[in-house]
């Protein structure tokens, strides 16, 4: 009987599931979108219950759809967007409070007031991370908060905090393991990266009871197995990591100095710096890129909060396209920007400005502006911010990369691939399979049951489907010229 590796995807807008086989190719992929909230101007909220609804749908249809049974499905792992924080009843397993997802910025003043009380190198020593409203303690504070009688059943034992990874784990197995592993733990603001620890002094800063929080594995070990019923045989659970670092790992990510971008709603950009965390000096992330075997593989993160959600805001807002696929070919109907710069700060400004309040702006606007000068400056925005990260990155690890290896959803679209080369002035390399993040989940799952071997398995299924070698001409130098003139008014906003 033939086996497979199936990998939760857990995004931001979808719930998918993907069936991976031996050479680590998809067999079988179902996806199913969430609704998005915006109960005000930059809060962001999912339903968790419809997480887990569109998830179990996606599992069972991606089985059904492709003739597998539960009993073929050697072992699961699980990715998942991270910081997206969820806090539920034990009891009764149903959330407490719509998940606060990571793009949400309503705890920002409260970051800012921790900074004005000299926190910030607390978090940061410890952590590895920026005082932000990005990441999940704020945002589990901010819910607490709200309900004194949320917080005494908080302190109680009687809530559980989890990223999507948790949430979801503990539905499949019906409330009987709450655990998250080192990847999600490490962008919580409350998980010690050194010791490996949740850490008492941060908790007490939050006022966040440890008994709320999930017990903390690797990336890759057996975890346990899906509740008796919810399938027609159970399945072993065996793999986890938050969607970047799974990225990380399913591009084979694994030397020092490798690099990866994935290209999704945001863009998250991460770089292997190996058993040792890289301290940043430009704002740059320290964050645990996992953990395998017993040893810890560090990385530096840079994250661009609004990528593949600026086309989305062209096709929902502008209405110039009617589908994400139609940027490219609208941005090939015009030669250059016609001297537009859009700088997407749809949600602040991430990495390595880090301004919670800066506002998208769209600048050179003119008669003469058609869609496809908007379409194309919206492509080059994505290539530059992914570009200001790298520069950064290079920096602290005091490294020049010679590649950069993408994935997501924006990495199929060639002429963004070809004008991120030539920015970069560096080779893009796009795999055969960009479901990337997906398969680092399936990757981890299966080293950790002897699906696959060894690392060197993982290497030899990695191919590679187009290299962009970069052409460097005017046009390039004036994209950077005018980004950097223009840009400056939006990051001081």
């Amino acid at each position: 009987m033939k086996k497979y590796i199936l990998a939760i995807d857990a995004g931001t807008t979808s719930s998918r599931a993907i069936l991976f086989d031996k050479k680590g190719e998809t067999v079988g992929v179902s996806q199913h979108e969430f609704t998005q909230h915006f109960p005000l101007e930059s809060w962001v909220e999912h339903d968790g219950l419809e997480i887990w609804e569109t998830q179990i749908l996606a599992i069972k249809e991606v089985l059904q759809n492709n003739n597998v049974s539960a009993s073929q499905i050697h072992a699961m792992g699980i990715t998942n967007q991270r910081e997206t924080t969820i806090l539920w009843n034990k009891k009764t397993g149903i959330p407490v409070h719509r998940a606060i997802v990571w793009q949400d910025r309503r705890t920002a003043d409260l970051c800012e007031s921790l900074k004005k009380e000299g926190k910030a190198s607390i978090f940061y020593e410890k952590t590895g991370l920026l005082l932000d409203a990005y990441f999940s303690g704020t945002k589990i504070k901010w819910i607490l908060d709200q309900d004194p009688k949320l917080r005494k059943q908080a302190e109680d034992g009687e809530l559980a905090f989890g990223t999507v990874d948790s949430w979801l784990i503990w539905k499949l197995t019906k409330g009987n393991i709450h655990v998250t592993d080192v990847t999600n733990a490490s962008r919580t603001l409350l998980f010690n990266i050194h010791t490996l620890d949740w850490d008492e002094e941060l908790l007490n800063i939050l006022d966040i009871p440890k008994a709320i929080l999930p017990r903390v594995t690797s990336c890759s070990e057996k975890i346990g197995t899906t509740a008796e019923g919810l399938f027609e045989n159970t399945i072993l659970i065996s793999g986890i990591a938050g969607d970047q670092q799974a990225a990380l790992f399913g591009q084979m990510c694994i030397n020092v100095g490798d690099i990866k971008n994935t290209y999704g709603t945001g863009c998250f950009c991460i770089m292997n710096t190996g058993e040792n965390p890289v301290k940043s000096k430009n704002k740059m992330l320290t964050t645990i890129g996992y953990q395998l075997n017993g040893k810890v593989y560090y990385a530096l993160e840079g994250s661009v909060f609004i990528a593949g959600a600026a086309v989305q805001w062209l096709r929902d807002q502008l209405q110039i396209i009617s589908s994400a696929s139609e940027v490219e070919s609208l941005a090939k109907t015009v030669e250059n920007n016609g001297g537009v710069t859009f700088i997407p700060a749809l949600a602040g400004l991430g990495a390595p400005y880090w301004n919670p309040n800066a506002t998208g702006t769209i600048i050179g606007i003119t008669r003469g502006t058609q869609k496809g000068h908007i379409a194309r400056a919206t492509l080059e925005a994505i290539a530059m911010r992914t570009k200001e990260i790298i520069v950064a990155m290079q920096k602290d690890a005091n490294t020049t990369f010679k590649s950069l290896k993408v994935d997501g959803g924006g990495s199929i679209n060639d002429l963004l691939m070809q004008i991120q080369a030539n920015l970069l002035d560096a080779e893009v390399i796009r795999p055969d399979n960009t479901e990337t993040t997906a398969l680092g989940a399936a990757f981890f799952a299966g080293l950790a049951t002897g699906y696959w071997n060894s690392i060197d398995n993982l290497s030899e299924i990695w191919k590679i489907n187009k290299r962009f070698e970069p052409i460097q001409n005017k046009e390039t130098q004036k994209i950077i010229d005018l980004w950097e003139k223009r840009i400056i008014n939006v990051r001081n906003s």
